[in-house]
């Protein structure tokens, strides 16, 4: 049984190739060699998923596919030329990483296109499995500014994960797809928490004042104009940050532990892990 990897440089799939290297047969697909740090029990081929003739001999004797494609208009394209490559393949599962709350009627963009992305793989004809996870803590490492940390929820709560959980549960379906064909996961974390407690946890960690700054939506979009980010990606971010900001987000589920047999990580703890990024943001 061969294991690919796409988005093998993405925050989750990193954690995905960390948990199969050495215990499963596993490919990871990248778009550039020279770019990409090597893990020892890896296999790594060249591949776009935007240029479906690239993909044929990365996907040849494939049998399991972690199907990751990067936020953005192009995405329905990339997961579709992936699924036409795994169909000529032969290949007998994918396990796909879409969105949360993704629908034909969600609330932002980026949950739109994952469900045409979505339906698409269920109609497919080969057997799959669908993670649709809650917002990555990783995501507010860059959220810090010195003593202010600003963020996508307004005063909501959500219930943040860890994305390491989510690529224990991806990993673990990998490696025994057959138990969770047809299923549809939504993994969270244990609680379901305000970026003011984000900012308490993070500041206990450091011992040093932390303060959540609550921006609008339009604010939130603003800033990450200034940031560097391209039009669609701000203007889709402040679109979770009104889904966020309306408690959409405000639950949690067992799915972690029932697919990985423990508990995912709380926010405290992954604070914690990252305290000398947070202490430099």
């Amino acid at each position: 049984m061969t294991i690919l990897i796409t988005g093998a440089n993405g925050t989750v799939s990193r954690e995905v190739l960390r948990e199969l290297a050495g215990e499963q047969p596993v490919r990871a697909l990248v778009r550039d060699m020279s770019r990409t740090p090597r893990l020892d029990g890896v296999d790594y081929v060249v591949g776009d998923l935007d240029r479906p003739a690239t993909l044929t001999p990365a996907f040849e004797g494939v049998t399991t596919l972690w199907l990751l494609t990067p936020m953005g208009p192009t995405a329905p394209s990339q997961s579709m030329n992936a699924v036409w490559a795994a169909r000529q393949a032969g290949v007998r599962h994918i396990v796909r990483l879409s969105a949360i709350g993704a629908a034909h009627d969600a609330p932002t963009r980026n949950g739109r296109l994952h469900a045409l992305s979505d339906a698409e793989l269920q109609e497919s004809g080969i057997p799959w499995t669908i993670l649709r996870p809650s917002f990555f803590m990783q995501n507010l490492l860059f959220s810090k500014a010195g003593e202010h940390l600003y963020g996508l929820f307004g005063d909501a709560r959500v219930g943040l994960i860890d994305a390491r959980d989510i690529a224990a549960a991806g990993a673990a379906i990998l490696a025994a797809p057959e138990r969770h064909e047809g299923r549809i996961y939504t993994p969270t974390g244990p609680e379901s928490i305000t970026l003011h407690q984000v900012a308490e946890d993070i500041a206990r960690t450091l011992g040093q004042p932390m303060r959540y700054v609550p921006q609008s939506p339009d604010e939130a979009r603003d800033s990450l104009l200034q940031a560097g980010l391209d039009q669609w990606t701000a203007e889709v971010l402040a679109e979770y940050r009104v889904a966020y900001g309306s408690g959409w987000g405000d639950f949690t589920n067992d799915h972690v532990e029932n697919i990985v047999g423990r508990a995912p990580r709380s926010f405290a703890e992954f604070a914690n892990d990252h305290r000398e990024q947070f202490a430099t943001a």
